[in-house]
């Protein structure tokens, strides 16, 4: 086999069939999905990543996932960065050694968990893309759009924006999960939880104006095409692009959720306010977005803080 031809597209030696690798890696993706209600999006990947190890330790003549040592999985993360694959996929497949490990530990199946000593390739942080409020106001602000779809495309940017939802949030909204009388919206975010998020005054406005030339049938989803289906994600990632590029702008559905993110955060420095509306569960994630404007922050220091002013006829940088 070329050496240069990347794992994912690469042929995989097949797990040989039985308890020492097929069985117990079910077994998790069981756990994952019914106990702890993990995506179907997620199981699968986590399935992927480690039919791929399972391949590599079995080709290699190793008896079962237990009997793994921390030397042998380093070898197959650099196995996995010879054949093309990046820092950030090597990580993934190491989580889900670590995982399934801990999961085989916890059910006295295994012993100990050697991937927790075998530390992943450094991945360069990629700060999320957001608008600006001057760009969000050209998208937003201009005549009232006519027509079904228009109609429908506005509310769902109006309502990605101003709640700061998910692609998958919206599209799996349905019309008991909207009050708009009290400018709520109840969302079903990641691993099953529910939050209560609030919906502007501009959202509601559109929303209004969607609902009222909705055809939906029996069909309860919010965002509907017009023989009355629930718009798919990767139909919502299509209509919001196309919305944006008519006003110069290239947008993907995640770019609203940054943006409502960093410019909520410059405007109230509530970190944990915006975890809770964006449904974080860890508040490390929604630090991300204290990195967005640093220059601004710096700004209004410099601008605010009596001890960072320069007075006038006075030289020199700030003192040590």
């Amino acid at each position: 086999m070329n050496a240069s031809v990347s794992p994912r597209t690469a042929p995989q030696p097949a797990p040989p069939p039985g308890e020492s690798w097929q069985e117990p890696v079910e077994s998790f993706l069981r756990h994952l999905a019914y106990e702890r209600r993990v995506s179907a999006h997620t199981c699968k990947a986590y399935g992927r990543d480690l039919a791929a190890a399972a391949g590599h330790f079995a080709a290699a003549g190793k008896s079962g996932w237990p009997a793994l040592t921390a030397v042998e999985i380093q070898g197959f993360a650099a196995w996995c960065h010879r054949n093309g694959l990046s820092g950030r996929s090597i990580q993934r497949r190491l989580s889900a050694l670590r995982s399934l490990l801990d999961f085989l530990v916890r059910e006295g199946r295994a012993e100990g968990n050697p991937a927790r000593s075998v530390r992943a390739p450094k991945v360069a942080r990629r700060l999320p893309r957001a608008l600006d409020p001057d760009e969000v106001a050209s998208l937003l602000d201009g005549p009232a759009p006519e027509g079904y779809e228009a109609v429908r495309d506005l509310a769902m940017l109006e309502l990605l924006y101003s709640s700061g939802l998910r692609l998958a949030e919206v599209q799996g909204l349905s019309l008991g999960d909207l009050d708009l009388g009290s400018g709520l919206v109840s969302v079903l975010g990641k691993g099953s939880k529910r939050r209560i998020v609030p919906v502007g005054g501009k959202a509601r406005e559109a929303l209004r104006r969607w609902l009222a030339l909705r055809f939906g049938g029996g069909e309860p989803a919010v965002f509907v095409t017009r023989s009355g289906r629930r718009l798919g994600a990767r139909a919502i990632q299509a209509r919001v692009r196309l919305f944006a590029r008519r006003h110069g702008i290239e947008l993907h559905p995640h770019m609203l959720r940054h943006s409502f993110a960093s410019h909520l955060l410059e405007s109230s420095g509530d970190l944990r306010a915006v975890q809770e509306l964006l449904g974080h569960a860890d508040i490390g994630t929604t630090q991300i977005y204290t990195h967005l404007d640093f220059q601004h922050l710096a700004d209004v220091y410099d601008t605010a803080h009596p001890r960072a002013r320069r007075v006038a006829g006075r030289g020199g940088g700030p003192r040590s």
